[in-house]
């Protein structure tokens, strides 16, 4: 049975759980319908001839299914299939699978600060939109995401182009989300793809990774030098164009992106086909960019340009070099030494250099100052300090490496997952041949999970031991960082020693 009824000669859809049927200018419209389905039965007119059809899954599906009406005793309106594989239909069970893909879509949107729902449905004019998972997003963005799975039927569903154009046309993103291959070629919509897991997998607070559907584009010039051929079918054409690069993203995060907006659908046409797929909005942008001026490149805006160097503060410099640097000659007159590292022989073919190379004397310029004493002492890196370590500290960082080590060798002979987990193969890559795969993994025995977790106590052990002993108190804070380094080289020298 079904609620909402298509009627094919008026071109309504009609909502049984309301008394005027959704449409309060038509007064008496159930009677009438009624009574003309009553009177088509009466003279043995075939369902499939009255006129009405399913209105909710088997339309979204693609079914034409055929209806007929009834009124119980209670006055409960019900409209009946005609075949029981049509009415099968409302009343498939939804797997686990599907299940802990909504659980997670919705736990993922919570955590970046958005709401959303299960199983929504949302009235557009006449009709309805049903949707697996509703996103509330950012500046009233709604991200209606559907899922597909395996278990969906082998042609998977048969009105996805108009389900996502329907969602489109009245404010709903469309994110159609599978775990098959042939669905993710599909082109009618704005598919993703993850590879077949169990249920139990997808709903863990653990990565999960988008294998197929979104795109990083790569804006290039078509020029002599250019990777790609010309997508105009020209030699060289000296325009600019665009390549989609398909790229991995966390499912948790396309979640949240999309919801953001940050994340974005767009349609990217070819000469013989129209490609849709996510992208960020910065590429977005790019594009919209290029479309409308293809003689230049779009520029990236000022927060996305790479910088030339690492913002971040260096953290293999040792602070001793760096005030050596800045200590100044004590007079002109004196000669530049020039300091060799003992750790460094002399180049075979060139004779040794002498540790003191007498300087020229100074020649004064017109200010008066001469060019050695803008010069600077040279203390070459890599020449660490000594520290005063405690053998109990020393002895813990040993056991500390000697553990990883034994623990990294454990590792190796383990399954590639701890729990149980079919094998999968993903599809070959743009300009690659290479295709990765992973056999089927039995998961870890008991004897295997109790040695993991023991390594991994003994390690987090020692850790804590070096890092919090007393020892690192006594030492200045700008040399902390140089010590402990100094600390895990400790028993190379010992080893050199003896």
């Amino acid at each position: 049975m079904a609620n909402v009824v298509w009627h094919e000669k008026l071109r309504i859809h009609l909502d049984l759980t309301r008394d005027d049927l959704g449409h309060e200018g038509l007064p008496g419209l159930w009677d009438t319908i009624y009574a003309t389905d009553r009177l088509y039965a009466a003279r043995s007119v075939p369902v499939s001839q009255r006129g009405l059809q399913c209105g909710g899954v088997c339309q979204e599906a693609g079914v034409v299914a055929w209806m007929h009406l009834r009124l119980r005793a209670n006055g409960r309106r019900e409209a009946v299939h005609e075949k029981a594989e049509d009415e099968a239909r409302h009343t498939t069970p939804m797997s686990d699978e599907h299940k802990a893909y909504q659980e997670r879509i919705l736990l993922a949107a919570t955590a970046g600060g958005f709401g959303g729902d299960c199983e929504v449905r949302t009235r557009v004019g006449r009709s309805w939109i049903q949707t697996d998972t509703l996103v509330e997003g950012a500046d009233g963005r709604r991200i209606g995401w559907e899922v597909q799975l395996s278990t969906a039927g082998e042609h998977g569903p048969r009105s996805v182009r108009a389900r996502a154009s329907k969602a489109a046309k009245h404010g709903i993103v469309p994110a159609w989300h599978t775990d098959r291959a042939d669905y993710a070629q599909r082109s009618d919509t704005q598919w993703t793809r993850s590879n077949n897991l169990p249920a139990h997998v997808i709903a863990k607070a653990g990565d999960l990774r988008v294998v197929s559907g979104f795109r990083a584009l790569d804006f290039w010039h078509c020029g002599v030098r250019a990777l790609y051929p010309c997508p105009n079918g020209a030699r060289r054409c000296g325009k600019h164009h665009v390549t989609p690069k398909p790229r991995d993203v966390l499912f948790d995060d396309l979640v949240r992106k999309t919801a953001a907006g940050e994340i974005v659908p767009i349609e990217h046409r070819t000469a013989s086909k129209t490609h849709r797929f996510w992208v960020t909005s910065t590429d977005r942008d790019r594009l919209e960019d290029l479309r409308s001026d293809d003689t230049v490149v779009p520029p990236l805006s000022d927060k996305d340009v790479p910088g030339g160097a690492s913002a971040n503060r260096p953290t293999c410099r040792p602070a001793a070099a760096v005030t050596a640097l800045a200590r100044p000659v004590a007079t002109p007159s004196e000669p530049l030494k020039v300091t060799i590292p003992c750790q460094m022989p002399p180049i075979p073919s060139l004779p040794a250099v002498p540790a003191t190379v007498p300087a020229p004397s100074p020649a004064p310029t017109a200010s008066g100052v001469s060019f050695a004493s803008s010069m600077r002492t040279y203390v070459p890196f890599g020449v660490p300090k000594t520290f005063p370590f405690p053998q109990d500290l020393l002895d813990a960082q040993v056991a500390l490496d000697e553990t990883r080590a034994a623990s990294e060798e454990y590792a190796k002979t383990l399954p590639w997952s701890a729990e149980p987990m079919p094998g999968w193969e993903s599809d070959k890559q743009l300009h690659s041949t290479y295709v990765s795969a992973k056999p089927d993994s039995p998961g870890y025995t008991e004897e295997q999970a109790a040695e993991v977790s023991r390594f991994r106590a003994r390690l987090l052990e020692l850790s804590i031991t070096v890092s919090t002993h007393s020892f690192w108190d006594s030492v200045a804070a700008s040399d902390r960082v140089e010590a402990r380094m100094v600390l895990k080289h400790a028993h190379e020298s010992a080893e050199d020693e003896a």
